[in-house]
């Protein structure tokens, strides 16, 4: 787990995020204390290329948050 926050800018695209890759997000339990919790990525669900927040994510651990960060 990470505890790093970072701009709404620095954000991945849907277009740079694939399924397989190691990410790491924001649950929405955790977006007060901004702890990342990582896992490999099973579906995309956020429709559009953007979004101030993140790409929304199921993980293969079945947790879903927003993108933050792509790992490989």
């Amino acid at each position: 787990m990470y505890f790093i926050k970072k701009n709404l800018l620095d954000k991945p695209l849907k277009n740079k995020i694939k399924i397989g890759f190691v990410v790491q997000i924001i649950k929405k339990k955790d977006q007060s204390t901004g702890r990342l919790t990582e896992g490999i990525v099973k579906r995309i669900l956020t429709s559009s290329n953007s979004h101030p927040h993140g790409i929304k994510v199921e993980l293969e651990a079945g947790e879903i948050g927003r993108v933050q960060n792509i790992l490989n």
